[in-house]
């Protein structure tokens, strides 16, 4: 099993930047490609960030430009910067990773809420 963590949310205003982590723990050689999901209240859930199989970084419309990942492997560590942010990018935030050996496990993070007022 993979355990991942998220951390870093909180209150911000229109403008400002947050940095998101997100830790995996427990068999994390199950996992290489950790991305950024995120739901908004009355919303489904929606792609934010994730890594594509070729190398590069597939992101939502709405945060390119604004958001950025970067990870640290030796602390099996994944990050999303993201600047500008506007109130409609209030939302929880879910750090998510496919399982590599078996296409239909994927584990999930508990959340962590990102509020921008206005």
């Amino acid at each position: 099993q993979v355990q991942l963590v998220e951390s870093g949310g909180g209150l911000v205003q229109a403008g400002g930047s947050l940095r998101l982590s997100c830790a995996a723990s427990g068999s994390t050689f199950r996992i290489n490609a950790m991305g950024w999901y995120r739901q908004a209240p009355g919303n489904q859930r929606e792609l934010v960030a994730k890594p594509t199989r070729l190398g590069s970084i597939n992101y939502a419309d709405s945060v390119k430009g604004r958001f950025a990942i970067s990870r640290d492997n030796a602390k099996n560590t994944v990050y999303l910067q993201m600047n500008s942010l506007q109130p409609e990018d209030t939302a929880v935030y879910y750090c998510h990773a496919p399982d590599i050996f078996v296409p239909t496990r994927e584990y999930w993070g508990q959340g962590t809420q990102v509020t921008v007022s206005s």
